[in-house]
């Protein structure tokens, strides 16, 4: 049966430290794994359960990099890529070849199967289709997160990752874009914004200068107590946000 929902959204930093230390701390999370497979690309990563939605940061080792690049591109905004779970990541990435959305680069390690598109076609981030064999359980095994990354899954401040936030100077043409690529209709939302809607979560388009993933929304149990430990850690938090890695985590209870 068909099927798409968010899996894991990945964001670059210049240096992995102290950005995870910090949203683990703030966000009340927990590392579930640290994926030595992405070292061959010149990169570190941590990885951190939001329910059954991965929060990954990723930073460059060395000189050249794509994240790097990225992170030059972008003036330092770090949302890099946005991650789905699909019954067939090949036949869909082959529509969205078929639309001018390229292959970047393909994953093998059984049982698990990732495709992910350029992010120069896509717009904004870089979009990647996976599946695992033997799991279409969204807390079932996942070997990006690491053999029991779900031991690792807190509630007692987050309790959920439910939105994307896209920004664009045509959000009305980025989010028809997006919804192409992953099969998915758009509808038009307040402020100018629109709107994908997946089982899990929502991917929302807003207005802005530039094409770049700009935020997340969170589910969280006690806002001012998340505002208080970020603002605690230095981070300007007004009241319902702060910024971390060039991205916005706007919570709500």
């Amino acid at each position: 049966m068909p099927y798409l929902h968010l899996r894991q959204i990945c964001l670059v930093a210049r240096n992995l430290e102290p950005v995870v230390s910090d949203i683990a701390a703030i966000m009340g999370l927990e590392i579930c794994y640290r994926d030595p497979h992405v070292g061959k690309y010149g990169l570190e990563n941590a990885l951190l359960p939001v329910g059954p939605i991965l929060l990954e940061v990723v930073a460059p080792t060395r000189d050249g990099t794509a994240a790097g690049r990225f992170l030059d591109k972008t003036g330092g905004r770090g949302g890099y890529m946005a991650i789905f779970s699909c019954d067939d990541p090949d036949g869909r990435a082959a529509r969205a070849n078929a639309l001018g959305v390229r292959t970047a680069n393909v994953i093998d390690h059984a049982p698990y199967h990732g495709v992910q598109l350029h992010p120069r076609d896509c717009r904004a981030a870089f979009i990647e289709l996976n599946h695992t064999d033997g799991s279409d359980d969204v807390l079932g095994p996942y070997p990006p997160a690491g053999p029991d990354w779900t031991r690792a899954i807190r509630g007692d401040v987050t309790t959920a990752l439910t939105e994307v936030v896209l920004q664009s100077p045509e959000p009305a043409a980025l989010a028809a874009h997006w919804g192409r690529i992953l099969d998915v209709a758009p509808a038009a939302a307040d402020n100018g914004a629109w709107q994908l809607t997946l089982p899990n979560a929502r991917l929302r388009v807003t207005p802005g200068q530039r094409e770049l993933m700009s935020g997340l929304g969170f589910r969280v149990k006690d806002v001012s107590r998340v505002i208080d430990a970020a603002r605690a850690r230095g981070y300007v938090a007004p009241s319902n946000a702060f910024e971390i890695a060039g991205v916005t985590f706007a919570l709500t209870a």
